[in-house]
């Protein structure tokens, strides 16, 4: 199973990621998800990305908290 190795190809890292290997071809062009190369290959390690899933997830989850909070006080505030 794929998400049971810890380096997987791109094959693997873009099922387990839920997305198309196009569009994870473009993150690691971004610089936006960790990877790596072995030979000319994108390799990605899975503990790296559930790290990084993590780190956005929060990301976001502190970005909801700040739009709730901001729109609470403008709507006290009229």
């Amino acid at each position: 199973m794929a998400d049971s190795r810890e380096v997987m190809n791109i094959r693997q890292a873009s099922q387990y990621l839920g997305v198309s290997p196009d569009t994870l071809y473009k993150y690691v062009g971004e610089q936006k998800i960790p990877a790596f190369k072995l030979g000319n290959r994108w390799r990605f390690k899975k503990s790296k990305l559930d790290q990084w899933m993590e780190e956005k997830s929060t990301q976001m989850e502190a970005r909801g908290k700040k739009k709730t909070q901001v729109a609470a006080k403008a709507a006290g505030q009229t």
